[in-house]
């Protein structure tokens, strides 16, 4: 999901370079910050899941960055700067970024299940995964 988050800001950034230079301090710069904070976000919550409510709240925010990214991207459409199928591409990244983050803050319980005084770093990743239920289902956020 990281990775995903990560190429939409890419994207959006190289779209954005083509933007008309009246846009510089209002659409451009907008869709820049909300387009990167939605990966910066996921970052923070992954780095704060010691405390399940912190996670989710970081993971909230995330979505609500997507949710304003697409917001933007329609402003874009509508000015003829992004194609309706780069916005169409674009949204649906932003659409399936939403849904991934929905279902990590739907199941928190499962990355935030070991005690607050935790030390993160010394886990190793394999054991960071479930050992019951779907498994398998979780395994995209840990790649």
């Amino acid at each position: 999901m990281y990775q995903q988050a990560e190429a939409l800001s890419k994207t959006i950034f190289q779209l954005s370079r083509r933007f008309p230079a009246e846009e510089r301090y209002s659409l451009t710069d907008q869709i820049r910050r909300s387009s990167r904070a939605v990966k910066a976000m996921i970052a923070e919550a992954w780095g704060r899941r010691r405390y399940k409510a912190v996670f989710i709240s970081k993971l909230d925010e995330a979505l609500g960055e997507a949710t304003e990214t697409q917001s933007w991207l329609d402003d874009a459409r509508n000015a003829g700067y992004v194609t309706i199928e780069q916005h169409g591409e674009l949204d649906s990244e932003c659409i399936a970024i939403g849904r991934m983050l929905s279902r990590m803050i739907d199941r928190a319980d499962d990355f935030c299940k070991h005690a607050a005084a935790t030390d993160y770093r010394t886990i190793s990743r394999v054991q960071e995964k479930p050992i019951s239920g779907n498994e398998t289902d979780l395994d995209e956020f840990f790649i």
